[in-house]
């Protein structure tokens, strides 16, 4: 879980600096804002997850779920720039990725809960 955790901060972060390649400068420098504090937070919870396994795992789930969450609101941008509004230029495909890699962490921090969930009422039973 934990490269997971760290790879998602990586693109994340990465995304920005394309940002400011791709975009002009007022919208790139907000994205790029936006993408270094949100993937700079899943390698600190990276990070954290070293010391204390379940804080920092669970620290990189509410990541991923605030990055779901606000990047869920850019869907319509989205279907504007597939009917042919390309006035934002690629900001929309910059922020679905953003939404894709929080959303995989927030499905990948879910499961690894149910499964240690499961493996603890196993342990339980079997005392």
């Amino acid at each position: 879980m934990r490269p997971a955790i760290f790879l998602s901060g990586i693109l994340v972060i990465g995304l920005g600096i394309s940002a400011l390649q791709m975009l002009e400068k007022q919208p790139a420098f907000g994205f790029f804002q936006g993408a270094i504090t949100l993937g700079g937070g899943f390698l600190i919870c990276g990070l954290f997850s070293l010391k204390m396994h379940w804080h920092g795992i669970i620290g990189a789930g509410v990541l991923g779920l605030l990055g779901t969450a606000r990047g869920l609101g850019n869907i319509p941008d989205l279907f504007k720039l597939a009917a042919g509004d390309h006035s934002r230029g690629p900001a929309p495909l910059l922020e679905l990725g953003v939404t894709l890699i929080s959303c995989v962490i927030l499905l990948r921090v879910l499961q690894a809960l149910q499964r240690e969930r499961t493996r603890r009422m196993l342990e339980n039973q079997a005392d």
